[in-house]
């Protein structure tokens, strides 16, 4: 069996649509495990640009079985609307299943996210307002409504009134608000409900069955180590696990079933909304890594915050995941600067921190501690082999190997999908 899964190591935005992308091309079978629409992943094919939010980045390989997985959240608005404009752009999407067990983000819950950002001030967390939390929290609370209930609709119609009519309560008891109008709700779903339920399949028996033969399985997370809901810097975080770990409960699967966990490192760090950023950066340099990197949110459009690379962060992520190899990417951006600076460790107080620290107070006092290396000038974006990028650059990714005790597998150079250079082949060392 080959059970590969990609991950982020940093705050998400490290490229791993691209990658997925990438490997989707060996896959027989491709499965989102978590998080919902409020990831976006950019994907550049010949000079055209595709912006997936809940589909998986491997959906545009059409001969994969492409699986949204019990763990994820699924507006169906949304996936119908994504699916609408692969077809517009001539695509097959017949090959798009949906786990029957993945939760659905109801119109409650985006309009529950909207106003609990707008009501906590300076306390915000900073989401896309997409729904996912209070979907997630209803999940735990037993108080959702999943995309079985659309086959037998008396029951999603009885569980959408009840639930809603909680709802209501809050938004305008609590928030002062206008109510939601239920009647709408329910016909905005029978009016899409057949398309949807006839992309349903029991994904957990499918997926292990697909394993168990053989056949080559990726498995596609959102987000990344640092918004994991356990391991990231809470509460900024995610409602979900997008870690290697993430893959058994998300879709499914036994441990002992992963054979590789590629982890995404950036060449450099990047944020989008609140939250502690130790390497960041306010300066010129930091605005020249935004506009050379093109650091807008591919789902808000908003600027992302950047700053240098943090490899307190990256081996965070290396230990919880267990990764297997690294993909690096972006480095092509760095190209121009004379000095490059790599945090290595925090200081706090005066103590030295190898690890990141579970306090967010203690993460927002952190100041980091750096390495210096010399950079480079040359244009890396044409090159293919390692052999090829300069010394420094060189210099940079063994810097990174040697700190993480992870090989650096693949060498992202430019956004299109052959802008890569292959150290190590990732296809047939992860059978």
């Amino acid at each position: 069996m080959s059970g590969r899964v990609v991950v982020g190591t940093q705050w998400g935005d490290e490229g791993k649509g691209k990658i997925v992308d990438v490997l989707s091309e060996h896959a027989d079978t491709i499965v989102r495990f978590q998080g919902g629409n409020n990831a976006g992943h950019t994907v550049i094919v010949n000079g055209e640009k595709f912006i997936l939010h809940l589909l998986p980045s491997g959906v545009l390989h059409e001969n994969a079985s492409c699986i949204i997985g019990p763990g994820v959240v699924v507006d169906p608005f949304v996936l119908l609307e994504e699916i609408a404009v692969l077809k517009k752009k001539g695509m097959k999407c017949d090959h798009i299943r949906i786990s029957d067990r993945a939760h659905i983000i109801m119109p409650y819950h985006v309009y529950q996210d909207e106003l609990q950002e707008k009501h906590s001030g300076e306390h915000k967390i900073g989401t896309t307002k997409r729904g996912i939390g209070p979907c997630y929290a209803d999940k735990f609370a037993r108080n959702g409504i999943r995309m079985c209930d659309l086959r037998h609709f008396s029951v999603f119609e009885e569980k959408a009134r009840r639930f809603l009519a909680e709802k209501n309560r809050l938004f305008t008891e609590i928030y002062g608000e206008e109510a939601m109008d239920c009647d709408k709700m329910i016909n905005d779903f029978r009016a899409i409900r057949e398309e949807i339920v006839s992309r349903l399949i029991e994904s957990v028996s499918v997926v292990n069955r697909d394993l168990d033969e053989g056949k080559d399985v990726l498995f596609e997370g959102a987000q990344a180590a640092m918004l994991d809901i356990n391991y990231g810097t809470y509460p900024y975080v995610t409602s979900s696990s997008p870690t290697s770990a993430g893959v058994c409960t998300g879709a499914g699967v036994a441990p002992s079933k992963i054979t590789q966990v590629i982890g995404v490192v950036k060449a450099y760090s990047t944020r989008v909304g609140e939250g502690p950023f130790v390497t960041e950066l306010s300066d010129a340099v930091g605005e020249q890594i935004r506009q050379v990197g093109g650091e807008f949110g591919a789902t808000t459009g908003r600027p992302r915050r950047c700053g240098w690379l943090d490899l307190n962060v990256v081996k965070h992520a290396c230990i919880i995941n267990g990764l297997t190899d690294i993909v690096l990417t972006k480095i092509d951006v760095l190209s121009g600067m004379k000095q490059l600076k790599i945090c290595v460790a925090y200081e706090i107080d005066g103590e030295r921190y190898d690890h990141v620290p579970s306090s967010m107070e203690d993460v927002a006092r952190a100041t980091p501690i750096y390495e210096e290396l010399e950079g480079w000038s040359e244009d890396l974006s044409q090159m293919t082999s390692f052999e090829e990028l300069p010394l420094n650059a060189k210099k940079y990714i063994r810097f990174i190997e040697d700190f993480t005790g992870v090989r650096v597998s693949m060498i992202s150079v430019g956004p299109d999908r052959r802008n890569n250079i292959y150290v190590h082949d990732l296809i047939s060392e992860g059978k």
